[in-house]
């Protein structure tokens, strides 16, 4: 038995480098072949590959699908930095989209006061506001215009498309705008198309009530509510906002003045009748100069000492 295998490994050595020898010189002879210069040759390697390629596809089929892997990777790393590359865009699209409508909105706000048409004989000044009370229980601005630029206590002001409120309180520099919303604004209005007369009373809420209608059967929610000018505190005719009606029945205004975004205010110079000179010149009646004494004896009096005296 130990006499066979060592017989086989003397005949398998030799065999091999037999083999081998007769492989190089193949190759040898094949490439010599292949670089033979000659157009028979040329059309018998054409031959050839012809017959031995289509046959080979299967010994291909790996090489081929690992080439396309290595692709489709490559394309999915450029796709993928194309994505981060559109998301960072699209970020900063979305930035600057934020930027466009604020810009647009202060245009369209800008545009409201350059071209609101009020009464001819009316002028404006827009001013900035610059801060807002901060409190709960009163509604107020500051604006950045004041004595110097000729404010006036009492005028009106306007967003540019609706009443805001009334300047109450002016300094050298700045004045003081009470809006609509307070709880001590009083606004004579007019409800269209009815022609409706109510009072417009704040109440520290974003839709003020309407408050001394006379026939509330004559309104419907979105009429059009309109100052009156009674009184001579506004000019006649400003817009103030829109009938609402809340969930408990009672009839508020939906103001059209942006409230939220309070920016701009035109102050409307009214240099007529329409000036405050003092607190009580709302409430009392005006006495003609030279009868205020006759105005005076004409107001009623307690007689106390008939009060003290029994009846009979």
């Amino acid at each position: 038995m130990a006499r066979n295998g060592s017989s086989s490994d003397d005949y398998a050595g030799p065999l091999k480098r037999l083999l081998l020898a007769v492989l190089v010189l193949c190759l040898v002879g094949l490439f010599i072949f292949w670089r033979i210069d000659s157009p028979r040759m040329e059309r018998f390697r054409a031959q050839v590959i012809d017959r031995v390629l289509p046959g080979f596809d299967w010994a291909m089929a790996p090489v081929t699908g690992t080439v396309r892997i290595l692709r489709d990777f490559q394309s999915y790393q450029r796709i993928h930095e194309q994505n981060q590359e559109l998301r960072r865009e699209l970020r900063q699209m979305t930035a600057w989209k934020e930027a466009a409508l604020q810009l647009e909105q202060e245009n369209a706000r800008l545009r409201d006061l350059n071209n609101v048409r009020l009464d001819a004989r009316l002028t404006y000044i827009t001013g900035v506001v610059l801060a807002d009370s901060g409190s709960p229980f009163r509604q107020s601005v500051l604006i950045n215009v004041g004595s110097r630029d000729g404010i006036v206590d009492g005028w009106a002001t306007m967003d540019g498309i609706g009443l805001v409120g009334r300047v109450s309180g002016v300094g050298p520099n700045t004045s003081r705008v009470i809006l609509l919303t307070d709880a001590t604004s009083r606004i004579p209005a007019v409800i269209q198309p009815s022609g409706q007369r109510a009072l417009i009373t704040g109440d520290n809420s974003a839709a003020p009530p309407i408050d001394f209608l006379e026939d509330d059967d004559q309104v419907r929610p979105g009429d059009r509510i309109v100052t009156t000018g009674d009184g001579d505190v506004f000019p006649p005719g400003l817009l103030i906002g829109q009938v609402a009606e809340d969930p408990g029945g009672r009839l508020r205004v939906r103001l059209a003045a942006d409230y939220e975004r309070l920016e701009f205010l035109r102050v409307l110079r009214d240099h007529g009748a329409r000036r405050v000179n003092a607190p009580s010149a709302l409430v009392l009646p005006e006495v003609p100069p030279g009868t205020e004494d006759t105005a005076i004896e004409a107001l009623p009096t307690l007689d106390t000492d008939s009060a003290d005296q029994p009846d009979g």
